[in-house]
């Protein structure tokens, strides 16, 4: 079967899948812009308009265009179709490896390379389930819900975001992971009571994990200083290390041993109130036997 035959009809504007690029993403934008030029040259050469060429590959003309301009992040099936219509012999679906370092937000990715780096992450999050602990289902949900509302596109990209930092969990040399979670964002039942179900799934399966300790705090617990919001504190093999809270230093990064004493002293207060892993894990469990 050819692409052609896969492919199908081409997608409306408004349905077209792909990723806006981000105005202040300076390499992303240099990586796109790569790329898409390098489509075009190979579009033109080939002797296919950008109407007859998205055609072929099943995407619409105004996505080619966007593309072939740097505007638009293509998705790997756009490469790879058009590779084959282009008989690149594998060069443009060979650009994906620089495309997917760029595809996520900028912010995103940041925190990403930080993650990667570090040895030990601890975590209190209080208003709602961590981000590396959600379901797809979960995050798309958070997404959704937003206001102002965010674009398809947008509530797409930010949640294929989202799960791919879960690969920190995978990692041969993963790091030690402490999170904390407040316990009434467990029972708040969002997307309904499957999905709600499925959420609780995944923090047993991942409050399993060998590096892994997560822990519940009680909402009758007495007052600590994580009221204020959530706590991350990210600490690297050099011995250096980053946090943020929102409840100090104005919700900025810190690097400073001082402030980082604070956000060390909050967070192991904070631990002291939670439930024990298994205690949390027991826990955990309870609240699926409800439903």
């Amino acid at each position: 079967m050819s692409v052609d035959d896969e492919a199908g009809p081409p997608a409306s504007e408004t349905d077209e899948p792909g990723w806006e690029v981000e105005a202040d993403d300076d390499w992303g934008a240099a990586v796109i812009a790569t790329v898409g030029r390098q489509l075009k040259l190979r579009r033109e050469a080939a002797g296919l308009r950008a109407a007859e060429f998205g055609t072929r590959i099943g995407y619409g003309e105004d996505l080619v265009y966007k593309v072939e301009a740097g505007k638009r992040i293509p998705r790997q099936e756009y490469l790879d179709r058009s590779d084959v219509v282009l008989d690149a012999g594998g060069l443009i679906s060979a650009s994906w490896e620089d495309v997917k370092r760029v595809r996520y937000p900028k912010r995103v990715r940041e925190l990403g390379k930080l993650e990667e780096r570090a040895v030990e992450i601890g975590l209190y999050e209080c208003n709602s389930i961590h981000g590396l602990l959600q379901t797809e289902e979960h995050a798309r949900t958070l997404f959704e819900a937003a206001q102002p509302p965010y674009s398809s596109d947008e509530v797409e990209r930010m949640t294929t975001a989202r799960i791919a930092r879960q690969a920190i969990f995978e990692r041969t040399s993963a790091p030690a992971i402490i999170i904390v979670l407040e316990e009434a964002p467990l029972r708040r039942p969002i997307g309904g009571t499957m999905m709600w179900r499925r959420q609780l799934e995944r923090l047993l399966e991942v409050g399993r994990l060998r590096n892994v300790t997560l822990q519940v705090l009680p909402t009758d617990s007495e007052a600590h200083p994580g009221l204020d919001g959530r706590i991350e504190l990210l600490k690297f093999e050099d011995g250096t290390a980053t946090g943020r809270s929102d409840g100090a230093f104005n919700a900025r990064p810190v690097s400073d041993l001082r402030q980082l004493r604070v956000l060390e002293l909050r967070f192991a207060t904070i631990r002291s109130q939670a439930l024990s892993r298994k205690k949390s894990e027991t826990f955990i469990e309870d609240l699926l036997g409800e439903k």
